[in-house]
Parts: C-alpha cells; structure tokens; sequence
C-alpha cells in the first residue's frame, strides 16, 4: 500500500512537467477558418489622448469579428462583436471622451440572406462613452462623423426607410444629431450628404427631398444651432468639401434638363463664414462667357476653394446629350419602350437552325444553303447594310460588332476597352475667380498637379509618346507649368523621361519650386527664374537606384520630402539620408552611419498627419534596416538648442524582428509601434517616452496561437550566385526541430525576399494557395532565396541565384536533399517552370499561373490593363530587350523550349479568366507536358483571376496543394486527384469530397 502511494505521489508531481513537454498540434485548413488577427486594413486607432487603442480581431476566412478598446496605461478592455465584417469604420472624439464604430451583420445572417433575398440586411453604429463603457446604439446607420474638434456632436447619416426607387428618385435620408452632452437627439429629414468642418462649429448638409421640394444646401452652426440656407432650388446638391481650415465650403449644384442624360451642374462655393455666409455661384449656362462650347460641369470631379479662398476649381467634360431618334424627339421620352435589339446567333445557333430545316436532305441542300446565306450577306454588304439575322426573329439587320486595331492606336483597343468608364468621367480642370472662368486643361494638356498655394501647376504630357510607352515600356512626357491665376502655361522640358515615380517632378511647400531627376542627378527648378540647379552633382554618392534590375535608364531612390520652408530636401541613397539646400550651399549627410554600418535608413515616420513639408526644427525619427543582419529598428535624429539637426542617429529600437508603423498620438506625447518576428504575430506596443522607453504591448493579436505549434525559429544563408552576386536566403525551421534531423522542405521566391525573415503571416487561404507558417508548422522547413536578374536572362537568373541558394541551404543539415519541393506563383510560377527544365534536384514544383513561353506572351495582352505584355518585358520584370533583337534570349528562357526535360511532377494553377498571365501559357505548358507522358496536372478555377478570390477556391486549392507535397515529400497517400485521371461524370462526386469542413 505504501509503494502504492509512493507512486501515486510520483506519478503527480510529474503530471506537470509531462504535460508541459507535450507538443501541440499543428494548425489544420480546419483551424484556419476560424482563425481571427489584426485587421490590416485600418483596423487599429490611438485616441487623441493616447489613454485608449481600439483594433479590431478579423476572420481571415468567413468568420465574425471583434472590436477591441485596450486602455493603454492598465488592463481595462471592452469588446464587442461586430459581425462579419471586411473594414470598420470607427472614430475616437478629439477629446477622447467617446468612440464610435459600425456593426455588421453576422456571417450567418449573411448567409441565410444569400439563400432567400428580400429584406436587406442593415448596419448599426454603436457609441461608447469610455469613462464608463457606456452603450449606445443607433439602428440602420449607413455613415457617422463627430464634430472635428468641438466634440460636442455625432452626426449618423441613415439608411432609407424603403429602397430608393432609381437612379433618379430623391436621395435624402433621416439624419440624426446626438447631442453628446445631454444624450438627446435631433431628427432632421431628407438629407443627402453631410459634412463637418475640422473646428466642428459648421455642419453642411445637403437637401434631397421628393419632388425636390425644399431643394437646397443650408449650414448649421453647431454651437447656436441656427440653420441657414444658403442656396435653394429645384436641383439636386452635391459633393460637399471644405478647406482645410474650414473657412470655405464648395459644392456642386445640379438641374435636371431632357437635352441632357445627367443634370446640368453649376458650382457653388461658400465663404465669410465668421460673419455671415456669403454664396459664390458659377453657372455656364448664364454666364457663358469664355466657357466652351460642347462641355459642361463635371459632376465627376469634387470641387474646392485654393487657399486664400480667391479661386474655385473644379472639372468640365463633353456635353451628353440625349440622342435622338429620326422626328427628332429625345429617345429618353419616348413613353413607347424601343424594340430591344435581337440576340447576336452564334455559329451553333446556326448550324442548328440548317439541321432544323427539313428541306435539307443531302451534301448539295446543304451547300445551297451556305451558298443563300453567303449571298445574302453580300447584298446587304453591297448596300451598305449588314449580314440579315438568321435566327428568323426580326427583320432588322444586324449591327457588325467589330473593333478596328490600328497600328497608330496609342493605346490599345483592349487598353481602351479596360478604361472605358475612367475615360467617360474624366474632367478637365478649370476654375472660377468670382468674374471670369478659365480653363486649365484641354486635349493639348489632359492633366496638372497644383502645387501648394494654388500659384503654380505642373503638368505631365505624354500624348506624344504615349505609343512608343505602350510597346517598349519607356516613358516620357513634356513637362509643363501652369500659372494658376491666368491659366498660361510654359513647357519647361520636352521628352522628360520618367524611370519611376521617383523621377517625377515634385513641388516644394511654398509652391515655386519643383525637385526633378534627369541622368541620375536631382535637380532643383526655380519656376520665377527659370532656373535649374543639380543638387547632387558634388556630393560623394549616388542617388541611382543601382540596385534595381529592371530595363530603365538610372531609376532613381525616392525622396523623403521637402522642408516646410521649402528651402532643404531630404534626399536618400541607398543607406543614408541627406539634407540638401536648394540654393546647392549646403550639403548634411544627416545619418552618417548607413553605408559603413550596411543600415538602411529607408524611410521617415510622419508622426503629424495634417504637416506640410518636413519640420527641421523637430526631431525626425527613421525606419532602421539591416540589409546582412534583418534586424529593423527605429533610429532618431536629434536637433540642438538652436533647433538645428544634429548629425548622426541614437537608435531607439534594434532588433532581430520586423519593427515599424510608428505613430503619435494627437495631442499628446504617447508613441505607438508594431513588434513582429516569424514566430511571432504583429501586435502594437506604447510608450509615454520620446526615446521609446518602457513600451508595453497593449494588443492581443491572434487569440488562438498558442493553441498550436509553430516553426522553432529563422536563419539566414549567405551564397553567392553563380554570376558572383553576394546575397542571402531566409531558412525557417520547421516546428519542434530537433537539431542534426532533416526535413520536407518547400523552395519559394519571388525576386529578393530574404527580407521576410521577421515577417509574420497570418495562417488563412491566400489566393495562391501558400502560407509558410502553415507549412512550418505541419512539419516542413521553408527556404526563400533572393534571385537578382541579368538583362536577356530571367529564367537563367533563376538558376544561377536559386540552385547555389539550394546547395548553401543544404549546409545548414535542415534540409531533407531527398524530399525538395519548390512553389512559386506568377513570376514565380515562371521561375519555378523555368527551374524543372533545368534540374532534377527538386521532387515536386507547384507552379501558380506562370509564363511559359516567352515568345508567344511577349505578343498577348495583359488583360487586367488591356495593354501590351511587350512593355513589361522590355521595361518592367520581364527584363528582356525585344524578341526580334534577340531570338535566342526568349527561346532560352522559355519553360516550353525545354519542356523535354522534365522530370518533376508538376501541380499547375492556371485560372480560365487570369488577366494577368493568359490561360493559354498554362494550356501550352501542361499539353506539352501531357503529351511528353509527364507527370503533371492542371487545376483551373472557372472565372478565376490571376489569384483565387472565391472562399471555397482558396480553401480548395490549399489543400490540393498541401496533398501534392504531402504525397511527395513526406509519403503520405496520394490524393485520388492526382493519382488517378479525373472523369467528367465523376467530377461531382469529386468535388463533393474536397472541402471537408465547408458544411
């Protein structure tokens, strides 16, 4: 009995420590679903006082959410859930006293209205007073605003009582005005738009009611409560904006005439608001003076006041007239509905209709009848007609639907076809100065960038290059300058070439100056003078982009900004940041130790959303970036007493994880920052310290992590490529590694991204079917190689960057040399293509719509943009000069030329409607394969894009192509997809076996 005890005694005291050493489960597709993180599409706010952080817990899959309010300073939490939600909007008040969010309707309730529509599923807004978690709610709410700095005030815009009955029927809606002090609320009726200014102490609103009774614009001043009407009419009012300040209010105003397919618009703009609201109206049609003829407002284009409230700007475009019909009534009128427009036949319907026709019973019947048909069509031609409707339901002749290609398009008619409806609402910019209007753009000049002020504007025209650019990819553009008091315009520099939005010119905060790139300098032009002044020429750096590979000439690295006395630029090479005088005086390396040291300073944290320019006077922190370590950090640069920059940076922050999004609270002194590593999901940490000082983690990211296991950490590998390129890849260990063991490991790459080492990825269905922390945790290591690429080479780049990688990876004793998968999607999914023509190292590739003929994609159309494949090729990834200048470099590296080679088995995704990467390269390929008895199979989502955007594809595919290396590397049984051929009449029940937790 003794010993009996003894070892019960024993076998508790070890229970714990068993317990502790037990290893968790990997996450399952299953767990996926229900897997909640941080939003990363505005999900998280600081309240102006920095006491509250509220952020939101999103379903990566089809789940609710969350919302969160942390106090920042000790543990009080509130949360609420939001329903199934994709983006929230949600607001502190500039007091920090209340907070306000929307509320969804649930994924079930989502999904049962899927199932029977009728009633439409409403949004609500919740208001909390954060003192004391007190909830208010407000049903059918479609938009909320407080009032800016007053914080006296919740505007909540509601969704109509009953569906609005078209395009044309009022749009006014109830508008409630919740007093946040007494808590009592104000109905007011039939409004359409409402907006605050940033003090607060105006509210415009807009009137829309039926019949348009009571029409109008009115203002409310928020702290008498005194309602005015500014204008009022039988229109409809629309695009309310205010100035920055909130001195001035512009809208437009629109008439509805039966010449016209939308109403005719004249611009309103209101000032003086200080003494008495003062109304400036600017109407075409009774002041048509220098207005021109064919156009009228744009109700596109949202209209504004400059500054100094001198000038209203807002856009024109071609009148739209209702066409009208040969008794020259307005088609639109007419109370007969038109005859609709028989169905197109298709050349089935027609074979149909002649294996219908009984008179046909033999060879010659049925020639005859071509014959008729074919004569038929030649008359109509002859008269000018068309080819008759053969489907015997009309006797109108059908319209040819026909699209001409011209070889002097400048841009393609697909490229039209994509931009269609930006081409219908495109405007031209003009502007009103109380007596006269002046046009500021035309044909000659489609577009111009006021600069701040409102003095100058700078416009790029590129109509004269605009063919070339579509089929090299080069792009130019004459440079002009728009005095934007007497609309006169000068052209500074002709066939300005552009290697990238850095190269664009970019106005200085007072407006008269502009920095500019050209042959690998930067340059500063004087608009008064005239003047251009290289600023970088004597400075012992470059400012070239030398490290990107593409085929443009001297890509330039970004600015950071201008000053906000507009007398410095702060410049970047590729590890320091410079200070730069515009008078080309003075020259302050500010950081000093980036090259030395191999740290990237690659960006500056704008801690005031509402700067102008870069105040030199205050502190400026930086994003610090370890190019050989991937450490990341944030570095300050100090000023002195005098207020001057102090060269030289204190880090802060400087860590083996990924560190950024620094942020300030509005009106106070608390800083906020996200942490993450591989291992660890992002979360964001406070500190009441300017140094960063004592930060303390105040969100919860991923509710459910600990709950699984996950990878046992990163290391980097150093090679060198076969071409002599010193670069790295990131290696991460697979979950509960046990050193001097070997694993299944999966090869990714897309271009560089070694820089992923502290990254954190959320487990959900990506649209291309990859996730590394899914795949780390089920057991396999992950390695991502960075590729750099030699012009006329790409596919061979891939070779000589990812098969060294491979083999330095090797070293390391993680890698399983017998179970290597490699996975790439788009240029990847080329790369991966490429690399199995290549090598026979690799025991299972999954390739994700990839290139695979390089001579027949150069010539087909990017279907996403409607433009050529050819200028991204010779300018932008493809890295190619053109094929007729180098046959050889395209047969090279095209997959399809060595498709013989192949001895890998290939998992392919290629969607029928990929507007990226044709379907047709994905056919070529697999067919090619197929015929060659290769081991490959093709999964085709239908109607898919170039990556999966459907739930129940994403969640499918993820799977497939977990079971492919599953079969391969770790020798589990191969799914009946792949091992077997897939029968049409079985292809049901196949599907019905895939998703297993979809139900």
């Amino acid at each position: 009995m003794k010993k009996i005890l003894l070892f019960g005694l024993w076998l508790g005291a070890c229970l714990p420590a068993l317990a502790q050493t037990t290893p968790k489960p990997p996450i399952t597709w299953k767990d996926v679903t229900n897997w909640k993180a941080l939003s990363a599409f505005g999900g998280t706010q600081l309240s102006p006082d920095g006491q509250w952080m509220a952020y939101v817990l999103m379903s990566v899959a089809e789940g609710d959410a969350d919302l969160i309010i942390q106090k920042t300073s000790d543990t009080t939490q509130y949360k609420y859930p939001i329903g199934a939600a994709t983006f929230v909007p949600m607001s502190f008040s500039d007091d920090s006293r209340f907070f306000a969010f929307k509320v969804f309707p649930t994924a079930k309730e989502k999904k049962a209205a899927a199932k029977s529509p009728g009633k439409p599923l409403l949004e609500k807004a919740f208001l909390i007073e954060l003192a004391g978690n007190k909830k208010t709610e407000f049903e059918r709410v479609t938009s909320f605003a407080f009032n800016g700095e007053q914080s006296s005030h919740l505007a909540l815009l509601l969704s109509p009582a009953t569906p609005s009955a078209g395009p044309t029927a009022p749009k006014g809606r109830d508008l409630l005005l919740y007093d946040l002090g007494s808590g009592k609320t104000q109905n007011i009726g039939n409004i359409s738009e409402m907006s605050f200014n940033k003090k607060g102490d105006w509210l415009a609103l807009t009137i829309d009611a039926n019949e348009k009774a009571g029409n109008g614009l009115q203002v409310r001043n928020m702290n008498t409560g005194v309602t005015t009407i500014i204008d009022s009419d039988k229109a409809r009012y629309q695009s309310l904006n205010w100035t920055e300040k909130g001195d001035g209010l512009a809208a437009l105003k629109g008439v509805k005439d039966d010449k016209y397919k939308t109403d005719v618009m004249s611009v309103v703009g209101v000032k003086n608001f200080a003494t008495k609201p003062e109304l400036t109206e600017y109407n075409p049609k009774k002041d048509s003076l220098n207005f021109p003829k064919g156009m009228k407002i744009s109700p596109n284009r949202r209209p504004y006041w400059t500054e100094d409230l001198s000038r209203l700007f807002f856009g024109i475009h071609k009148e739209d007239l209702v066409k009208k019909d040969t008794k020259g009534t307005a088609k639109a009128d007419t109370a007969k509905k038109a005859t609709p427009a028989p169905k197109p036949v298709s050349d089935v319907e027609k074979l149909a209709k002649i294996k219908a026709d009984t008179s046909i019973k033999s060879l010659d019947d049925l020639q005859k009848a071509l014959a008729k048909i074919k004569t038929d069509s030649a008359k109509v031609a002859q008269r000018g007609g068309n080819v008759p409707n053969l489907s015997g339901a009309t006797d109108d002749l059908d319209k040819p639907e026909v699209t001409v290609w011209n070889w002097q398009d400048k841009r393609l008619q697909s490229r039209q076809q994509v931009t269609e409806m930006q081409d219908k609402q495109f405007s031209f910019l003009a502007m009103y100065n109380g007596k006269k209007f002046t046009r500021l753009t035309d044909s000659t000049l489609l577009n111009i960038n006021p600069a701040p002020k409102a003095l100058y504007a700078i416009g790029l025209e590129d109509a004269a290059y605009e063919l070339d650019a579509s089929l090299d990819g080069q792009n130019y553009a004459d440079v002009y300058v728009v005095d934007l008091k007497t609309g006169a315009r000068t052209k500074v520099f002709e066939k300005y070439y552009l290697s990238g939005y850095a190269s664009t010119p970019t106005p200085s905060q007072d407006g008269t100056k502009f920095l500019y790139a050209k042959d690998g300098h930067y340059y500063v032009y004087d608009i008064a003078s005239k003047q251009s002044l290289n600023l970088t020429e004597k400075i012992p750096s470059s400012f070239v982009d030398t490290e990107d590979d593409h085929n443009v000439k001297k890509p330039m690295v970004p600015m950071l900004g201008w000053s906000t006395d507009s007398k410095y630029v702060l410049l970047r090479d590729l590890w320091d940041i410079w200070k730069l005088s515009v008078d080309g005086k003075e020259v302050v390396n500010l950081t000093k130790n980036g090259r030395q040291q191999k740290i990237r300073y690659t960006s500056r944290y704008k801690l005031d959303p509402e700067e102008k320019g870069i105040n030199l006077k205050q502190p400026l922190y930086v994003r610090a970036y370890g190019e050989f370590t991937k450490k990341s950090g944030i570095a300050l640069i100090e000023v002195d007493k005098k207020g001057n920059l102090i060269p030289g940076v204190k880090s802060l922050l400087w860590e083996d994880a990924n560190i950024g999004n620094l942020s300030k609270a509005k009106k106070a002194a608390v800083y906020t920052f996200t942490r993450e590593s591989f291992t660890d999901p992002t979360d964001f940490f406070v500190s009441k310290s300017e140094k960063l000082t004592d930060s303390k983690q105040v969100t919860k990211n991923t509710p459910d992590f600990n709950k699984f296991s996950w990878s046992s950490g990163v290391q980097l590998v150093d090679y060198v490529s076969d071409k002599g390129d010193t670069l790295q890849g990131a290696l991460f260990l697979p979950a509960n590694y046990t050193k001097g063991k070997k694993y299944p490991t999966i090869i990714y790459y897309y271009e560089k991204l070694s820089q992923t080492l502290n990254v954190y990825t959320n487990p959900s269905f990506s649209g291309t079917g990859w996730n590394p922390n899914v795949y780390t945790s089920n057991g396999y290591a992950v390695f991502i190689p960075d590729i750099v690429y030699k012009l006329n080479d790409p596919g061979m780049s891939a070779v000589w960057c990812v098969l060294p990688a491979v083999k330095a990876a090797l070293k390391t004793g993680v890698i399983d040399e017998t179970k290597m998968g490699i996975h790439g999607h788009s240029w990847g999914g080329y790369q991966t293509s490429f690399l199995i023509t290549q090598t026979n190292m690799f025991k299972a590739a999954a390739a994700g719509a990839p290139l695979t003929d390089m001579v027949s994609m150069y010539n087909l159309i990017y279907k996403n943009s409607g433009t050529s494949n050819g200028q991204i090729f010779e300018a932008s990834q493809g890295r190619l000069v053109a094929p007729w200048d180098n046959w050889e470099a395209y047969f090279r590296n095209s997959p399809l030329h060595h498709v013989k080679n192949i001895q890998t088995p290939l998992l392919l995704l290629h969607n029928d409607a990929d507007g990226a990467v044709d379907f047709t390269q994905g056919i070529e390929y697999y067919t090619a394969i197929r015929r060659l008895k290769k081991p490959v199979a093709l999964v085709q989502y239908k109607g898919e894009n170039h990556g999966l955007a459907k739930l129940v594809n994403r969640k499918d595919y993820a799977i497939r192509m977990m079971e492919f290396f599953d079969y391969h590397l770790k020798g589990k049984p191969a799914p009946d997809w792949w091992q077997k051929g897939i029968d049409r009449l079985d292809m049901e029940d196949h599907l019905e076996k895939r998703i297993v937790f979809d139900k």
